[in-house]
């Protein structure tokens, strides 16, 4: 682990923090109630290994087999840690059986075919003895029906809950949502916040609402969400090859 390297992650986690308790002051909210989520997709193992001997406990990451092979990395390197690897970008369901082997949630589902493929994965995990927990599940929103980017339109969103709710092995945590290319922040996340509120009127459990990245997380603070997903004001630019 590169000294400098610590030192620069270090930096930047007080700068984010201090951020985000700003925001949450704003808010007229307690800091508490929002998670800095670090999204470590891109970033080695190490990074990650910086980030939790910082106090961090859970990572986002997006693609599966980046995610699976720096799980195992993470685990030689700190052999008792304790950790929780949330999956926050756009998720196949051919995939869904890998992911049931690290994941603690999925924050990206927007459909009922993905949604069964998860309950027969966590199931097949939990027979396997893999995993004892549940999955956490957060329905991605689309606020544009943009299908490149994933998401469920609003009016789907009342079937799926109910769908994962039933579900054996899943557990209906909240909503997940990106705003559109070129929205307003503002209008998108007071949109959003619309939407989780009445969600919540039908699942009151679901009281997650992950929204805001490195350059939005003030107005996400302001409009409800529950976790920032920040990336590049934590770790910068620097990439590692796929696998």
């Amino acid at each position: 682990m590169s000294t400098a390297r610590a030192r620069e992650i270090a930096d930047a986690v007080a700068a984010q923090r201090d951020r985000l308790r700003s925001a949450c002051s704003a808010a007229g909210r307690a800091e508490r109630e929002v998670a800095l989520l670090p999204v470590t997709k891109f970033f080695p193992a190490s990074d990650v290994q910086i980030l939790y001997r910082l106090g961090f406990r859970d990572f986002g990451e997006s693609r599966v087999q980046e995610a699976a092979a720096k799980v195992e990395e993470f685990a030689e390197l700190e052999p008792e840690a304790d950790v929780r690897w949330h999956m926050i970008g756009q998720l196949q369901r051919k995939k869904a059986n890998a992911v049931a082997r690290w994941a603690s949630s999925v924050q990206s589902v927007d459909s009922s075919k993905l949604v069964s493929a998860l309950e027969r994965a966590v199931q097949s995990a939990r027979q396997r003895g893999d995993r004892v927990s549940d999955l956490s599940v957060y329905l991605q929103v689309s606020l544009d029906q943009d299908e490149e980017r994933g998401g469920a339109p609003p009016d789907e969103l009342d079937a799926l809950g109910a769908q994962v709710d039933g579900a054996e092995g899943l557990r209906l945590a909240g909503l997940m949502s990106v705003p559109p290319l070129g929205a307003v922040p503002e209008e998108a996340f007071a949109e959003l916040s619309d939407i989780h509120t009445r969600f919540m009127a039908r699942f009151p459990s679901a009281v997650e609402l992950s929204a805001g990245m490195s350059g939005d997380a003030e107005i996400a603070v302001r409009h409800g969400s529950t976790c920032v997903r920040v990336g590049t004001a934590l770790l910068g630019l620097r990439t590692i090859t796929s696998p």
